[in-house]
């Protein structure tokens, strides 16, 4: 599952590097301006499409209820921005079907990380604190789009941050009703094209507020 926004230019290759992994690729499209859509539809991939810009804790929801209509046992959640390395997914998916857990976080903190932003830094440093203090789970890595999920976890857990804050409301989620998970060593790549996309410095606040404003709203 790929959750994609204004990714022309790479999606493409993206979905080519994790087909040969798994039977079926989702993307849901959130909104782009650019040839998003088209391009991964082209390569080969169900291609699902907001018709406005939601967030991608919304286009991943999207994808995984679309997954599971389709009676999908096992949901890899994968960026869109050629950071992962598609080669981790059976490896991640092996350690899932191994363990008898429900979910399987991908660490780049526990694998290889190359060229690590400060401003990415910033912002997973601020997630990790705030997720042991809110949360009370501690991990080494608290914000990485590469997870694995059984059935079971993705019919019980519903996104309700649309944006990047989804990713703290996971493992809100997962302390809360005691899911039994691992974390898992994954690589991340940071290209000049995912750094230029990425996380400037003010967003970890902004991701905290969204956090925050979410839990005032419950």
């Amino acid at each position: 599952m790929i959750a994609a926004y204004n990714e022309g230019s790479v999606i493409a290759n993206t979905i080519a590097g994790v087909l040969p992994y798994v039977r079926n690729v989702v993307v849901c499209d959130d909104c782009s301006s650019d040839a998003t859509a088209q391009a991964a539809l082209d390569a080969g991939a169900h291609v699902l499409s907001h018709p406005i810009n939601l967030g991608q804790g919304a286009a991943l929801q999207t994808g995984i209820a679309y997954a599971l209509r389709q009676q999908a046992q096992y949901i890899i959640t994968f960026d869109a921005d050629g950071q992962h390395d598609a080669r981790e997914i059976l490896p991640m998916l092996a350690a899932l079907k191994a363990s008898g857990v429900d979910a399987v976080l991908g660490s780049r903190f526990l694998g290889t990380k190359t060229n690590i932003p400060f401003s990415r830094r910033l912002v997973l440093t601020s997630a990790l604190l705030y997720t042991r203090l809110t949360a009370r789970i501690r991990l080494t890595d608290v914000h990485n789009g590469f997870r694995a999920l059984t059935r079971k976890f993705c019919e019980e857990f519903e996104f309700k941050q649309n944006r990047m804050a989804h990713a703290s409301e996971i493992l809100d989620h997962i302390a809360a009703h005691k899911v039994r998970f691992i974390e898992h060593p994954v690589t991340i790549v940071y290209t000049e094209y995912s750094i230029r996309k990425g996380q400037r410095s003010s967003n970890a606040i902004r991701i905290l507020m969204e956090l925050l404003m979410g839990r005032v709203s419950k």
